[in-house]
């Protein structure tokens, strides 16, 4: 595992990588990672992306406690969700992007599995993403609603918001949540036309063979 000082580090540059390219904006989206001791760095509240400050961000111990940094994002109640329920998850990622948001928005969306079977990775990447209904940001019951899955998803997406992944890593979360949003994109792009999306029996040999967490 790497040092405090490190992981520091590649959360900055990681989420200034995220905003560079337009996947979060403004003082948008948050970020966390478990530290070598057991407690958490989290990005503080009202920052951006693009100008996250190593010595700045918000830091908890073991027990949830802030010991020191910044005050944190008002969203710790979604990141501590994945944190209690995925004894996985060594990081959350939580974004404002564009094309998963929209697709959030669209009636003929499968609640239970959000992002359409387009291309093998979304499924590797991800599982199923759970949409979850529109909460107002900072309220407690996202990550009630988060706790209600049981640890059963690693990603979900939050109507009219943005979507939230949880990884083994930092750069593991990040990866996911961009194929998130690149599979939102895609879905955008095809609506209304006679794509061909990838069969239930290709979808399930994927699952087996990179092991996905998907029927639960």
């Amino acid at each position: 595992m790497m040092s405090e000082n490190a992981l520091r580090e590649q959360i900055c540059l990681l989420a200034r990588s995220l905003f560079d390219r337009g996947l979060t904006h403004g003082s948008t989206g948050n970020i966390s990672a478990r530290t070598p001791d057991g407690g958490l760095l989290v990005s503080p509240t009202g920052t951006s992306f693009g100008r996250l400050d190593p010595a700045r961000l918000s830091r908890f111990d073991a027990a949830g406690q802030l010991i020191d940094g910044d005050p944190p994002t008002k969203e710790m109640p979604l990141h501590s969700a994945f944190y209690d329920t995925r004894s996985t998850a060594g990081a959350v990622v939580h974004l404002h992007s564009c094309h998963s948001v929209a697709l959030s928005m669209l009636p003929e969306v499968d609640e239970d599995n959000f992002l359409p079977a387009l291309t093998p990775y979304g499924i590797m990447k991800l599982g199923r993403v759970k949409l979850l209904p529109f909460f107002l940001p900072g309220d407690p019951a996202m990550g009630a609603a988060v706790r209600g899955l049981a640890g059963k998803r690693s990603a979900v997406m939050l109507a009219n918001h943005g979507p939230v992944v949880a990884g083994k890593d930092v750069e593991a979360a990040c990866n996911a949540i961009e194929e998130l949003e690149d599979g939102a994109r895609l879905a955008m792009m095809l609506r209304g036309t006679q794509a061909r999306g990838l069969s239930d029996d290709q979808v399930r040999q994927i699952v087996t063979k990179f092991n996905v967490e998907w029927d639960a």
